[in-house]
């Protein structure tokens, strides 16, 4: 079975994290912008069982196109790290998936993009985000709880306050407070 663990933490500025990272020896995988499509039932199902199904495609700042995923995650475990059970596998086309959902049923609640960085350091992966309108953050993923607070302790972030909420669940309340009622948020 697969798992994702990580957590998310609110920062003002990338920069003395990024110098960190550098000073660490991490190494930059990528950099670029992700296009996140959020699908569920019309009956909102998969969002009332905690289960989140996601289209992403990626292109970094150097043209390449990354390998498009679907990634189905289940219900949050309870605690403070966000562990949940993970499936993802590539797909050829996030427009082909998109037509193949939507014939099973499925539509699209969301659509976002967002700015990131992927760099790796140790066991973890350390990605620098920047979704539009609703501030920066880092997301530290890797084996296990201590794993990640080490991470999160050698990279100077150590009490910076954990974010609970998804980063579907931030886009959604933007979009309602807003009126953007075709939730499709995109960088400017």
């Amino acid at each position: 079975m697969a798992r994702e663990i990580e957590i998310k933490l609110r920062v003002t500025s990338h920069d003395p994290v990024r110098r960190r990272l550098r000073e660490l020896g991490a190494t930059l995988g990528w950099r670029g912008v992700e296009t996140n499509r959020i699908y569920d039932r019309v009956d909102g199902g998969l969002r009332k069982a905690g289960v989140g199904l996601r289209v992403r495609s990626v292109v970094s700042d150097d043209e390449i196109r990354l390998p498009v995923t679907m990634t189905v995650k289940g219900p949050r475990a309870p605690g403070v790290v966000k562990s949940r059970e993970e499936f993802e596998t590539g797909v050829i086309s996030a427009d082909t998936v998109a037509g193949m959902l939507r014939l099973l049923g499925f539509v699209r609640v969301l659509r976002y993009e967002k700015r990131r960085e992927h760099w790796v350091l140790g066991k973890c992966a350390v990605e620098l985000d920047e979704p539009p309108h609703i501030g920066l953050f880092v997301e530290i993923e890797g084996p296990d709880e201590e794993t990640i607070r080490a991470c999160q302790a050698d990279i100077g972030l150590r009490g910076a306050a954990d974010v609970s909420e998804s980063y579907v669940r931030l886009m959604m309340t933007y979009c309602r407070v807003h009126g953007n009622d075709d939730h499709d948020v995109r960088l400017p």
